[in-house]
């Protein structure tokens, strides 16, 4: 299935990791919104590594955005969160499109974020 601008139904967030000072000389890490966009989920079903992970309640997704200036700087270290249901996603792997129109994040819900 191509991607178009109608396709991207989800509402997701960037969060990136911080850190903040505790003011006792150690540090809080949690998590900063970045920015928000428009996405498509595609869950992953076959494959045995697939099946595995599925079994051990973790969902492999591809989440599919637009590329520009902002959703370039998504790193592995991020997370996603989607805005409607509140789930969370693992970024394990970032990788644009052949038109560079959109880019393809491999991601996995059911673990710690």
């Amino acid at each position: 299935m191509a991607i178009t601008a109608h396709s991207l139904q989800q509402s997701i967030a960037f969060d990136a990791p911080t850190e903040v000072s505790d003011g006792q000389g150690g540090v809080i890490q949690g998590w900063q919104e970045r920015f928000r966009y428009r996405a498509h989920y595609r869950f992953l079903r076959g494959g045995e590594t697939v099946q595995a992970a599925r079994l051990e309640g973790r969902q492999p997704v591809v989440i599919t955005v637009r590329a520009s200036s902002e959703t370039k700087q998504v790193r592995t270290e991020w997370r996603i969160r989607d805005t409607r249901t509140g789930m969370l996603y693992n970024i394990r792997g970032i990788t644009p499109t052949d038109d560079r129109r959109f880019i393809e994040i491999l991601a996995e819900s059911g673990v710690a974020v």
